[in-house]
């Protein structure tokens, strides 16, 4: 266009020589006529020729492109493409290139208009980009791409835009620690998030809630994310967390607790006292100016002092020698008393506990249902050998006997407490052809000297249980069946430096009995986030007491006894041999923790001036809990405040425990330094049940009987907690309920389980392999099963243990119309399952 206006331009500048020319012809005619008019146009041609401009008019030229939009930055979350867009004028063409190639025009969607201002041409492009696309690129630099316009005048680029895979990694590069610092003093609390694309935003919380230094110009935050507390206030103490976030994910470091104390100071010296009768007056000063808070120290010298009012004239008499010598004798008498009573306690104590060292218990499923039974506590010393004696004094019967059991029935057990009374229990189980041509019938014999408990009692507190399926005890077998869970730490598996016992150590009987089909022993465990940071291990016990490896969570094949299915705080074992397990552990990143349960106990009455507070650090399992809340029952303790749970990393950093806010006007701690701490190893390593450690409180007056204070339990560079500690507050009903339980399991009309119609016709509709994939192999992915599914395939019914698994996770409040729900997103409308369910 810029052309042709130009070749215009010089045809009309021809022409206009061209009209000049001819003006010329004519005037050299005019010469021979009239000389002297010739001479006067000719003067005149010359003049205007003179005049004429350098340049003549001509169309404007198109100018070059210019963007109205250039492409943006862009990121790929999971697997979402990014659109590239852009936008040029003048523009004829208009066209992507990717790292330096043309981006291909199907690939393009090009948009064109002409401006309703300016009259020019406007066009749009715009591409997407894969993930694809992105990780197939090589080299040093980002996947790019950039926008190319053409115009007559010539070509525009646009700015690169780069695309990335977004992510953000789960460690921080440097997470907060936890500190102890004075009144005003600067609190410097660093933090590093973990690498990632885009770069993650950071924000602190403070007790979990989000810090914001616009309202409380005491924080600051710095440019490299650090948080800065200008000067600690008693009301900064508390637990702070540095969260980052992007796009992609958010993130959390560990907790880091700041603890900010407050040195004593004395008052001034009252004025003295009157003189007494002894010749004696007094003055005292109180360590409340301010009052040392949150472990600070307490104020070094006397609170009283005294002295004689008479300038010695009056000097108080001596006790006699014979009052020294009858008080002596007394207290040396009182002395003898102790000594003995302590003797015959502790040989009553050894006599009547002897060997109570494990928990029998033994349910079994009756008359379509589950009904409650007792508990049996065992009295035999190894249980490794020879299974517990259960058999005792089976004489007594206080309950009903229900004979037969139907063979979709499951026998669900738990284990007891330690010390229980001692109910006798009895559970036979055999399989026999009925006569009349019935269907197989397990025959459940059962003998009760103990009440039926109601069988809307809760989940068993011990956090054990088996599942026996129906067809699992051959025809003909008789099993007397049990499990057990033992509390000594002489039987828990040995471990190295780097490994840790993460449950229970538990005993299913009795050992060698034959099965046809998977158990399932559910058992709690304490791993945080088991399947991403932890090599686990399941262990079981020989005959002879050595330990040895069964299988590595989620390194099932075929040749491994058993398989493994982890959830968040139990693991369930599906196996055919009967035995002693246990889970143990090795932490496999630096995220990898263990759940702690922290419990806090006083004693409920106390006569003596000490008053010592307790402080339990156990795994966080049920059982764990339950056996230390029996043994401070019996020892007349209860609990200070609410059990919390800490995340205890593997870090090598030991647990530190201090108390804090003793009101020294009424308790004094008899503890030197200003906290205790615990090896790393010893709460590592688990291999101690009952882990904990002891503060001593000293009342200065025997009048005093209520005490509220504050103990901090964390790890060293770690996470923490805070106790709001009170012998007033009430223990709450589910620890009442957790330490009253004498049951066994689930039972009765109300309990969970799948009807044998239902079951039935699920394993007939499902087992076959179906074309469309939805048989057993969906059923497990859509009940997240499916880690292994060459496990289920072997077996002779591949859905009724999926089936078992099922029931045993959600054992004992399950919900059928759940299953039916993943029947129907699988599309299997000919199970019916949800009007079967109606009719059960």
């Amino acid at each position: 266009m810029g052309k042709s206006g130009h070749q215009s331009g010089i045809g009309r500048w021809g022409c206009s020589l061209g009209r000049m020319c001819v003006t010329a012809g004519i005037l050299v005619l005019l010469v021979f006529v009239h000389p002297g008019v010739a001479q006067v146009r000719d003067e005149d041609d010359f003049l205007s020729l003179s005049e004429l401009p350098e340049t003549f008019p001509s169309d404007p030229p198109e100018p070059l492109p210019h963007f109205l939009f250039e492409p943006e930055e862009g990121y790929i979350v999971k697997n979402k493409p990014v659109n590239l867009y852009c936008k040029a004028t003048p523009a004829t063409q208009i066209y992507f290139k990717c790292n330096s190639e043309w981006v291909h025009q199907k690939d393009h969607t090009v948009e064109e208009r002409v401006d309703e201002n300016s009259g020019l041409v406007v066009r749009e492009a715009s591409i997407e980009i894969t993930r694809q696309q992105v990780e197939e690129l090589f080299g040093p630099e980002d996947y790019w791409c950039q926008c190319v316009a053409w115009s007559s005048a010539g070509t525009t680029k646009s700015r690169k835009a780069h695309v990335r895979i977004a992510y953000l990694k789960k460690s921080f590069e440097q997470e907060p620690l936890g500190k102890e610092v004075s009144l005003e003093q600067e609190v410097l609390l660093q933090c590093r998030p973990p690498e990632g694309i885009p770069a993650a935003e950071v924000e602190w919380l403070k007790n979990e809630e989000v810090i914001d230094p616009a309202e409380d110009r005491n924080f600051y935050i710095t440019i490299d994310h650090n948080l800065i507390i200008k000067q600690a206030r008693l009301s900064d103490t508390a637990n702070y967390t540095c969260v980052a976030k992007n796009i992609v994910a958010k993130r959390r470091s560990t907790t880091a607790t700041v603890i900010v104390y407050v040195d004593g100071v004395w008052t001034e010296w009252s004025k003295w006292s009157a003189c007494g009768t002894e010749c004696t007056q007094w003055r005292r000063r109180e360590c409340n100016n301010p009052a040392p808070k949150n472990g600070g120290k307490d104020c070094e010298g006397l609170v009283l002092q005294s002295q004689n009012c008479t300038d010695g004239l009056c000097m108080q008499t001596a006790p006699s020698t014979d009052d020294v010598a009858l008080y002596v004798g007394i207290v040396i008498a009182v002395i003898m008393c102790l000594v003995i009573s302590v003797i015959v306690a502790l040989f009553v104590y050894r006599k009547t506990h002897r060997d109570f060292d494990s928990d029998i218990i033994d349910t079994s499923a009756l008359n379509g249902g589950f009904q409650s039974v007792n508990i049996k506590t065992a009295r035999s010393a190894d249980l490794l050998t020879a299974p517990p004696d259960l058999t005792n004094a089976a004489a007594m019967y206080r309950g009903p006997v229900y004979a037969l059991h139907d063979v979709s029935d499951k026998i669900p057990m738990t284990n007891s407490p330690l010390l229980d009374p001692l109910p006798n229990l009895k559970i036979k189980v055999y399989n026999s052809s009925v006569v009349h041509g019935e269907i197989n019938k397990s025959l459940m014999k059962l003998i009760i000297s103990a009440p039926v408990y109601p069988a809307s009692t809760p989940l068993p507190p011990a956090g054990v249980s088996l599942l026996v399926p129906a067809g699992a005890v051959p025809q003909g077998r008789v099993y007397e069946m049990y499990v057990t869970v033992h509390r000594k730490d002489s039987l828990r598996p040995p471990v190295e430096d780097i490994q840790t016992v993460l449950s229970p150590v538990v005993s299913c009987g009795p050992p060698g009995a034959l099965l046809t089909r998977p158990v399932i022993l559910t058992i709690h465990h304490c791993a945080d986030n088991a399947q991403e940071d932890w090599l686990i291990q399941l262990k079981n016990q020989l005959a002879m007491g050595e330990w040895e490896d069964v299988v590595v969570v989620g390194e099932e094949n075929f040749t491994t006894p058993c398989y493994v299915q982890m959830d968040s705080e139990a693991c369930h074992i599906l196996t055919e041999t009967l035995g002693t397990y246990c889970l143990v552990g090795q932490s496999i990143g630096k995220a990898a923790a263990k759940r702690l349960k922290l419990a806090v106990f006083g004693p409920i009455s106390c006569t003596t001036l000490d008053y010592y507070i307790r402080v339990y650090c156990l795994d966080d399992t049920q059982d764990a809990l339950k056996e230390v809340l029996q043994m401070e029952t019996q020892m007349g303790g209860k609990l200070l405040d609410e059990p919390k749970t800490l995340n205890f990393k593997d870090s090598t950093h030991n647990l530190r425990l201090s108390i804090h806010d003793v009101p020294h006007t009424h308790w004094k701690s008899k503890l030197i330094a200003k906290y205790q701490e615990i090896p790393f190893y010893q709460v590592w390593s688990g291999s101690q049940r009952s882990l904990h450690c002891t503060f001593t409180l000293e009342r200065l007056s025997p009048a005093t009987t209520e005490i509220s204070c504050k103990l901090c339990v964390r790890q060293v560079e770690g996470e923490g907690q805070i106790f709001q500690l009170s012998n007033t507050r009430e223990t709450s009903k589910a620890h009442i309920l957790l330490l009253d339980s004498e049951y066994a399991a689930m039972l009765g009309p109300n309990a969970f389980r799948i009807p044998l119609s239902i079951r039935q016709k699920l394993c007939g509709s499902l087992d076959a392999p179906q074309t469309r994939g939805n048989d057993w192999r969906m059923l497990a992915h859509k009940l997240n099963l499916d880690r292994y599914l060459n496990y289920f395939a072997t077996k002779s019914s591949p859905t009724g243990v999926i089936l078992d698994l099922w029931e045993a996770q959600h054992f004992p409040d399950g919900d059928l119309n759940e299953l039916a729900a993943v029947l129907e997103e699988m599309g299997r409308h000919d199970s019916n399952l949800a009007s079967m369910t109606t009719e059960h």
